[in-house]
């Protein structure tokens, strides 16, 4: 079906691969699937009793794709979704998710997703999740997602997480269970300016031995925006973490970065950095020695470091 300028403006911002109606595929709009497709090794079904989607994926999936996009173009709307992912033993797969909201009216504008993972032995998963806001209206733009993931013996989970601009607030939930030999990595990258604000709490729990997990969140605060990081890394059995909380800090913003580690077993391997700081003064310089005005050499130190 042929989608309208501005689903299409949105879906751009937040799917980086490019949406298109083949192969597996569901375009959640205003509340209801717009447009759905199934591949041969991927397929996805309407929820009994709840809003939301499950997502069979069958070991026959090695390298597919599968792109579930939401976008919410009606002002004042709140919208809640339930998608569960079955990714059977040794699938390969990447899916693409994200929510973009498009708001041109006085109301805010919400949406809460929650989506659960449970992943078989040996599987390998890349989750994209782009969050964005845009429009000309004074409503609010909310996003609140919930990330949970059950990871076999030997699964390998890449959770790649980006909020671009434009929403005004959300909370983060990201809640992990590690089986024996696997593999988490984590890379949260987010911008705020104005009055926005957003709140990240996360608990990776290493219960099989021999897990790996590795978290890296990079973020950049402006205005008078306000920033939470709380990530925590509970070692149950032998395995090792590492968590790396970096952020610039501009304006009159403000960030809290809250690394935590509990280790619970004594081969338990756990580090943990933070770091928050202004933009490097010697950078911008060299920039502007280029020609560049301040604002130029500002975002491109900004575009470097959360890319």
């Amino acid at each position: 079906m042929e989608l309208d300028a501005v689903t299409s403006k949105v879906l751009a911002a937040i799917d980086a691969g490019g949406f298109q109606q083949e192969g597996a595929y569901n375009l959640r709009y205003n509340g209801q699937a717009l447009c759905h497709g199934d591949s041969e090794h991927i397929k996805i079904k309407k929820k009994e009793g709840k809003p939301g989607i499950d997502v069979f994926i069958s070991s026959g999936a090695q390298g597919e794709q599968v792109h579930i996009p939401v976008v919410i173009s009606k002002s004042g709307m709140s919208d809640i979704v339930y998608n569960d992912f079955y990714i059977e033993e040794g699938a390969d797969v990447v899916i693409v998710a994200g929510c973009g909201i498009h708001n041109s009216g006085c109301n805010e504008t919400r949406h809460d997703g929650v989506h659960a993972f449970h992943v078989g032995k040996n599987a390998k998963v890349v989750y994209e999740e782009k969050h964005y806001g845009e429009g000309e209206g004074t409503g609010e733009n909310i996003l609140n997602p919930v990330t949970q993931i059950d990871l076999e013996e030997g699964a390998v989970f890449t959770l790649d997480t980006v909020q671009i601009r434009g929403v005004d607030s959300t909370q983060r939930r990201t809640d992990v269970d590690m089986g024996p030999g696997s593999r988490l990595y984590v890379m949260e990258k987010l911008m705020t300016h104005d009055s926005q604000e957003a709140v990240s709490n996360m608990e990776i729990r290493m219960n099989g031995a021999g897990s790996l997990a590795q978290i890296v969140s990079r973020s950049v605060a402006k205005g008078s925006s306000r920033q939470t990081f709380h990530p925590n890394a509970v070692g149950n059995a032998l395995c090792k973490a590492h968590i790396q909380c970096d952020s610039i800090i501009m304006d009159q913003a403000q960030v809290c970065s809250i690394p935590e580690i509990d280790a619970r077993n004594v081969d338990a391997q756990i580090i943990h950095e933070a770091a928050i700081g202004r933009i490097n003064t010697e950078q911008l310089l060299k920039l502007r020695s280029f020609g560049m005005t301040e604002e130029e050499a500002e975002n491109v130190v900004i575009d470097n470091f959360l890319h």
